[in-house]
């Protein structure tokens, strides 16, 4: 009996091994065709059931990971937030409330419109603003500098107030949220953004897209904002001598994880390091806790990252395929899979992956791209036909092609690994 078992582990071992080596020179024709000639590639896959490397084609190498980034910073919140997300920490004195922030990006965001703080502000006679206890500056290191009036480069702050944009729409009249600036806005022909130092916008009349525009943000301008939505009952204060320590909770913290991960947004995974900082200490700091989990929950890394941000906006960042490869087997662990795909762009169907990566009757990829300019990368989860879960990085840095036709390549192995592994 105990000779038939071992013979038939022998066979399977050898069919396993034969279908890694068939793996290996199949996807390595693939990568030594012109294609990839002039281009930086990195491949690492890994059969997270069998607890074996499938591939790896300059897996511990480093390239620039652009969006790639937030898998780090999802896993940051997967394992230092609670199930919601800390809005606030406040502490009552008689009539006044002291309320301190937490960096929570849900506060009247024009997704989540969370309104935690405005109905704990209005059960009292006065509140105080404690939001100076951050040590982050207002962008990342090595963000673009003339991206401070796009969409995707809001402001970091300790206590946000819409998303720190201000949205336009355009329908029958053209609206705008925070209502304090509808009358800052000015119509323009050609022309839609803000001055850099000033909080003066412009709007294109003819563009009929819900444009946002990030606002300048500083103790002015949230006073300002406050006393919009609760008039002459804020005031902003730099310390105060009852230390806020009660915790109030806003939004279900799956929900902004999937926000994150599924328009691939930069403001919330900054602030998701920030609301990380906040059940370490008072003193928000995003690099304070980017230092903390790798050398406590990550201290095993074997390839340890430059991590500097949370978006990923920053070229600085550095993550190797392997490294990615790792903390989204680790993620594979810790949650259960349906938890956790439901927080991932879906191939063919959610998120960044919506146009691409289809399956034929069912989803196969479950993935975080990561592109900036002539870089684009896919790292997630594949479900191949026979049942397994294979977890993968595929990056590619400094291509001069279309990012669609980087896409159909890697579409095209992602579909062979799913048809015969």
């Amino acid at each position: 009996m105990l000779k038939k078992v071992f013979f038939s582990l022998l066979i399977l071992a050898f069919f396993a091994n034969c279908k890694t080596a068939k793996i290996n020179r199949t996807i390595s024709k693939k990568v030594n065709t012109p294609f990839y000639k002039n281009q930086f590639t990195g491949i690492y896959i890994y059969d997270i059931k069998a607890n074996k490397e499938v591939y790896n084609y300059n897996g511990d190498k480093y390239f620039t990971p652009a969006s790639n980034t937030k898998l780090f910073t999802l896993f940051t919140g997967l394992t230092m937030l609670p199930d919601s997300i800390p809005a606030f920490k406040f502490a009552v004195n008689k009539d006044t409330i002291i309320i301190q922030g937490t960096g929570d990006p849900t506060f009247l965001h024009n997704y989540f419109k969370d309104s935690t703080a405005l109905k704990m502000v209005k059960k009292y006679a006065k509140a105080k603003i404690i939001i100076n206890n951050t040590t982050d500056k207002r962008y990342g290191p090595g963000w673009a500098w003339e991206d401070y009036d796009t969409y995707f480069s809001p402001e970091r702050s300790a206590f946000p107030m819409y998303g720190n944009v201000v949205t336009v729409q355009n329908e029958d009249s053209i609206v705008v949220q925070p209502s304090y600036y509808q009358q800052k806005i000015k119509i323009t022909e050609d022309f839609y953004g803000r001055d850099e130092y000033k909080n003066n916008f412009y709007f294109k009349k003819d563009r009929k897209s819900e444009t946002e525009i990030p606002f300048l943000i500083d103790s002015t301008v949230v006073a300002k904002l406050w006393n919009d939505i609760a008039p002459n009952k804020v005031s902003i204060i730099t310390s105060s001598a009852l230390k806020p320590s009660t915790v109030a909770f806003s939004v279900p913290s799956d929900t902004l994880y999937r926000r994150m991960m599924e328009v691939s947004d930069n403001f919330l995974a900054e602030q998701i390091l920030i609301l990380a900082s906040s059940t370490l200490s008072d003193t928000l700091s995003s690099s304070r806790v980017r230092k903390y989990v790798l050398e406590n929950q990550l201290k095993d890394l074997k390839q340890q990252p430059r991590w500097v941000d949370g978006s990923g906006l920053s070229r600085y960042n550095l993550f190797s395929p392997a490294s990615l490869v790792d903390v989204l087997s680790r993620m594979y662990k810790m949650i259960p899979q349906e938890r956790l795909f439901r927080l991932f762009p879906v191939g063919g169907e959610f998120g960044t992956i919506k146009n691409w990566y289809a399956g034929k009757d069912k989803p196969y990829v479950f993935a975080k791209t990561g592109t900036v300019g002539n870089n684009h990368n896919v790292s997630g989860y594949l479900l191949t036909n026979s049942g397994k879960v294979l977890v993968f990085s595929f990056m590619n840095n400094h291509f001069k092609k279309t990012n669609d036709e980087v896409r159909t390549q890697m579409q095209i192995a992602f579909e062979w690994l799913r048809d015969h592994y």
